[in-house]
């Protein structure tokens, strides 16, 4: 570990009794990167359960007259379901989840056949804010898209960003409303449900433990975004302060004390200890989070951003890890299944890195040697 230079820190520890088996400068405060992520990937499972559902919401305050026709606004209302939108790219990106021709669906087999009102796009479960901190909070291409509570194909349009999204939602809720034979009279907009609005229809995402799986293979930070806003309580508006405010006070409640200012690790003043980092992952396999965390981390040697990494060795197959990268830093932390049969708790912490190669190589080296533990 003295190779990685200064500043760097590692600790290795086992799994089921917790002794330490390794440190290197495990006391010092150092960036993250995406290792942030796993974090906030523990405070949403506990959140909102591994089972757990983000809904999104059809809701109207008008009355329906005549042979299916509502006098009113149809309200599109989104909670920050970052796998929501269009069929086929749902289902070509995620393999199922809410869709607005769902929606439109079971408007239609309610009896809705017109609508004498406009479709409304209403984001207002969040801030309107498109990015973190590292942009000024302004949509960014290291985010991936822009956020919104009415996130809507990754807020892409033709793989560029959507400049509204909510009205971008709206507008592809009514084109899925007419090609169900429903008629919108009052073209599209965007604001807020009213209080006293019912829900006409809704979608549920995609399982909580598969989608912190599409966030943490590819490190997907627009995802951890959009899920560190939406960990605020039902009467809070989502924001990213908020969010990683929440996240940190998770991860207090738990015994360590990661400092977070978004949910994806982008900025550099994200910060924890490598012994914190570890003693973490290791106290939460015990907890209901604990194996959907471990489920959603990259496999050594065989997906996500492992997959090139790693793929011989005692470490291939055996090491499920989160990595992290940013301007001169690199991390990787996660577990290991030995040789001899433990399954061995780690983080590497690389700062004031210049060679990203080098400092992956030394990262592997190490999770090599982990898994290649034959200790009792």
């Amino acid at each position: 570990m003295g190779q990685a230079g200064a500043p760097a820190g590692a600790f290795v520890l086992d799994g089921k009794n917790g002794d330490r088996l390794f440190t290197w400068n495990s006391n010092a405060l150092l960036t993250l990167a995406s290792n942030a992520k796993l974090f906030t990937t523990g405070a949403v499972l506990d959140k909102r359960g591994p089972n757990g559902r983000i809904v999104t919401r059809v809701l109207s305050r008008g009355k329906m007259k005549g042979p299916g026709i509502l006098h009113g606004n149809l309200f599109l209302r989104g909670a920050g379901d970052p796998t929501f939108g269009d069929a086929g790219y749902v289902q070509a990106s995620f393999g199922g989840g809410g869709t607005v021709q769902t929606l439109a669906e079971r408007l239609w087999k309610a009896g809705l056949r017109e609508v004498r009102g406009a479709v409304i796009g209403d984001e207002s479960k969040f801030d309107s804010l498109r990015g973190g901190p590292t942009s000024g909070y302004a949509a960014s291409g290291y985010v991936g898209g822009p956020l919104s509570a009415l996130a809507f194909d990754h807020g892409l349009d033709n793989g560029h960003f959507q400049t509204n999204p909510p009205q971008f939602a709206a507008d592809q809720f009514a084109a899925a409303l007419g090609a169900t034979r429903i008629r919108v009279d009052g073209g599209t907009r965007t604001g807020e449900a009213p209080s006293g609005a019912r829900a006409l229809a809704k979608v549920r995402s995609l399982p909580m433990k598969q989608i912190v799986r599409i966030m943490d293979l590819p490190s997907d930070n627009w995802d951890a975004e959009e899920l560190a806003k939406g960990i605020v309580g039902g009467g809070e508006q989502g924001t990213t302060s908020r969010g990683a405010q929440l996240i940190g006070f998770y991860a207090n409640g738990l015994g360590f004390h990661p400092r977070l200012s978004d949910g994806s690790g982008l900025s550099h003043s994200d910060v924890a200890t490598p012994r914190d980092v570890a003693r973490f992952l290791q106290k939460v396999r015990k907890r209901r989070e604990g194996k959907a965390l471990h489920d959603a981390l990259p496999t050594a040697g065989v997906d996500g951003t492992l997959a090139g990494r790693m793929t011989s060795g005692p470490a291939s197959g055996r090491c499920h890890a989160k990595t992290g990268t940013l301007t001169g830093v690199s991390a990787l932390s996660g577990y290991c299944k030995t040789l001899g049969g433990h399954t061995l708790v780690f983080s590497i912490l690389m700062n004031g890195v210049s060679d990203l190669g080098r400092a992956h190589a030394l990262q592997d080296d190490m999770a090599q040697a982990i898994a290649g533990y034959q200790g009792h």
